[in-house]
């Protein structure tokens, strides 16, 4: 019997730590999997990924699992796109079903302004090779029927802007199947692994210290998504970023209802159903600052109301449960993504809550920048070094509901 449980693991036992590792990467999430993950195309297979908690606990276990591209600017267009490709290809490269389903992404519009905005948007991903249009009432209609679409509302819809590429997908899938890929790439996952220090000599960092014990490194990667500003201040690396708390809940399991993504900016709410027959839900993030990831019934309020709104039939529905997560914001709303003023220390932060839509994408720019130590193009534009000389990308505008 015991054979059979050990020929059914995803990964490894967890071994003991080494006395040192060509890369040390701190967050067990999708970010840091999935660089672990791609650095085996280069040949570095000495790595660790030090995780306080179990594997995909964080972020990439508590976000609403949507997928899209139809961000504002060029530079983010471009590089969610890069990412959604890579999903698209993701069950086949690592033989394992992560279950994405791309049936498309409406953003509403209840105003002239919201549909200018749409607009724009909508030329800069045509622009960029993004399938993204603006449609009316009517084609919304066809493509979520169960949805009201009347005037007589509060916030009328009068368009939208449709992103067929867009869809959802199993986010626990995605953590397991990259574990699994770097764990047969020779990188070692140590989960309950939780880091204390980090050691500096001049500009680089030479040691990183643990509850385990201290292991050197060749190289350090940050990528903790809500924890960023803290391991940072370690190495002496100040990061412009703010945590907040982000929530959302699911209903009883109902009959399929709804085939897309729905988002409205304006009532700051975002809903899909999964494939077990859930109403997902989610709003925007706290205004304040914390750790404390506790549910408030201003939540529960506020989205319930604005979901009945689209989806009047879902009155009855039970609420089964409820979460929340930790989001790390940058001033633009756009990532820092790659090196820093240390030699050997680069990041993934500031995602605020776009994080796991770039998994694939941060892992092989990650890898790439490690193994060459030159930033590739399409981060580039997210490097740390743009607060200082005022290149801010802002995604603000797309970044109205928070999924």
């Amino acid at each position: 019997m015991l054979d059979i449980f050990r020929k059914r693991r995803m990964w490894r036992r967890r071994p003991e730590l080494k006395d040192s590792y060509d890369v040390v990467i701190i967050g067990g999430g999708s970010h840091g999997l999935a660089t672990a993950y791609y650095l085996r195309q280069h040949g570095i297979t000495n790595v660790a990924i030090l995780e306080r908690n179990y594997i995909g606990s964080g972020a990439a276990g508590r976000n609403t699992t949507i997928l899209r591209s139809n961000y504002k600017t060029p530079e983010g267009a471009r590089f969610y796109d890069a990412s959604v490709k890579l999903y698209e290809g993701l069950s086949q490269d690592l033989d394992f079903n992560v279950m994405f389903s791309q049936h498309g992404h409406l953003t509403l519009a209840h105003s002239d302004r919201a549909l200018f905005v749409m607009a724009n948007r909508a030329e800069v991903n045509r622009l960029a090779g993004i399938d993204s249009r603006v449609i009316g009432p009517a084609e919304i209609k066809e493509l979520a029927p169960a949805m009201y679409v009347g005037e007589d509302t509060t916030y009328p819809i009068l368009g939208a802007l449709y992103h067929p590429p867009g869809g959802i997908i199993r986010h626990d899938a995605v953590v397991w199947g990259f574990a699994r890929g770097a764990d047969a790439g020779g990188a070692e996952i140590h989960p309950g692994t939780e880091v204390l220090g980090l050691e500096r000599t001049g500009d680089r960092i030479t040691a990183v210290r643990t509850n385990r014990g201290t292991v050197r490194a060749g190289t350090v990667l940050n990528c903790t998504a809500g924890w960023s500003t803290l391991i940072c201040d370690m190495a002496g690396v100040p990061l412009p970023i703010t945590t907040h708390i982000l929530q959302a809940c699911v209903t009883e399991c109902v009959k399929p209802l709804l085939d897309v993504v729905i988002v409205s900016s304006q009532m700051h709410v975002y809903v899909s159903q999964t494939d077990r027959g859930e109403f997902l839900m989610g709003s925007e993030i706290e205004p304040w600052t914390t750790y404390r990831m506790q549910g408030t019934l201003n939540f529960l309020q506020d989205v319930t109301r604005h979901v009945l709104e689209l989806f009047p039939q879902l009155e009855r529905a039970r609420l089964m449960r409820s979460w929340a997560g930790l989001c790390d914001l940058s001033p633009d709303y756009s990532p820092i993504l790659g090196k820093t003023e240390i030699e050997n220390f680069h990041v993934s932060a500031g995602w605020g809550t776009y994080g796991f839509k770039a998994a694939p994408i941060v892992g092989k720019t990650l890898a790439e920048l490690t193994a060459t130590g030159r930033t590739p193009d399409l981060i580039a534009p997210f490097e740390l070094e743009r607060f200082y000389e005022d290149r801010l990308v802002s995604e603000l505008a797309a970044a109205a509901v928070s999924h």
